[in-house]
C-alpha cells in the first residue's frame, strides 16, 4: 500500500496517508492511457469545419468555351477545382469525431494515471484546502508553500466556489472534481494536488 506525506496549506507535513493499492498502486498500463487520451481529445473536437465542393460553389453553369477548335484545354465549368474560385476537391464537411471506449478501459486508464503520479512523486496530498478569501494571491501562496509545478491539477471532492475562483486566473492551474476528472488532465500536469477528502472519495467511487 503506497504511503505519501500529508501536508497542510502552509506546506508543513502533518503526517502520512496510506493510499489504496487498487487505485494508486496498480501496474501502469501505458496503452490504455494512450487510448483514453486519444478518446478524450477526439471527443473535444468540434467537427464544424466545412468547405464547398464544385456542386455548391456559385456560378459555373455555362461551358466557358466550345469543346474543340480553340487550341485551349477543354473545360466544362469555371467552378471546376483547377479554376480560381472553384470548388474544393474533397471538401471537409461537418462531422462528429466522438466515439466511446469501454468503461473498464476508461477506469483502468484512470487508475494507471493516478498510480503513475504516485510513482513519479508528482502527487501532493493536503489535509484540507480552505481559503480565507477566494482570491488568486491566496491560491498562489498555497501553491508556493506546497512547491507545486507550473502545471498543477487541483482535485477537490465537490465544487468549492472559493477554490475554483482563486485558481481560475493562474496560468497552468486547473481545478477538477471527482465526477469531472479525466486521464488527459492527470497526465498533462506536473503536480497533482489532491485533498484528503478527495482521496477518500476517489477510493470509494473507483474501487
Amino acid at each position: 500500500m503506497p504511503k505519501v506525506a500529508l501536508y497542510d496549506i502552509t506546506g508543513n507535513q502533518v503526517g502520512d496517508i496510506e493510499l489504496s493499492d487498487a487505485i494508486f498502486g496498480v501496474e501502469v498500463n501505458t496503452h490504455v492511457m494512450y487510448e483514453a487520451v486519444k478518446n478524450y481529445l477526439a471527443n473535444q473536437r468540434q467537427g464544424t469545419q466545412s468547405a464547398k465542393t464544385r456542386a455548391e460553389v456559385r456560378g459555373g453553369g455555362r461551358k466557358p468555351w466550345r469543346q474543340k477548335g480553340t487550341g485551349r484545354a477543354r473545360q466544362g465549368s469555371i467552378r471546376a477545382p483547377q479554376w480560381k474560385g472553384g470548388g474544393v476537391v474533397f471538401a471537409p464537411k461537418p462531422r462528429d469525431y466522438s466515439y466511446a471506449i469501454p468503461k473498464k478501459v476508461k477506469r483502468l486508464a484512470l487508475k494507471s494515471a493516478l498510480s503513475s503520479k504516485v510513482q513519479d512523486q508528482e502527487i501532493i496530498v493536503v489535509d484540507k484546502l480552505v481559503l480565507e478569501q477566494p482570491k488568486t494571491k491566496e491560491m498562489v501562496k498555497v501553491l508556493k508553500n506546497l512547491n507545486s509545478g507550473k502545471k498543477t491539477l487541483i482535485l477537490i471532492p465537490e465544487k468549492d466556489e472559493a477554490v475554483v475562483r482563486a485558481a481560475a486566473n493562474i496560468p497552468g492551474v486547473k481545478t477538477a472534481f471527482i465526477n469531472t476528472i479525466n486521464v488527459y488532465d492527470i497526465l498533462n500536469c506536473d503536480s497533482f494536488l489532491i485533498t484528503k477528502d478527495a482521496v477518500n472519495k476517489v477510493e470509494e467511487v473507483y474501487a
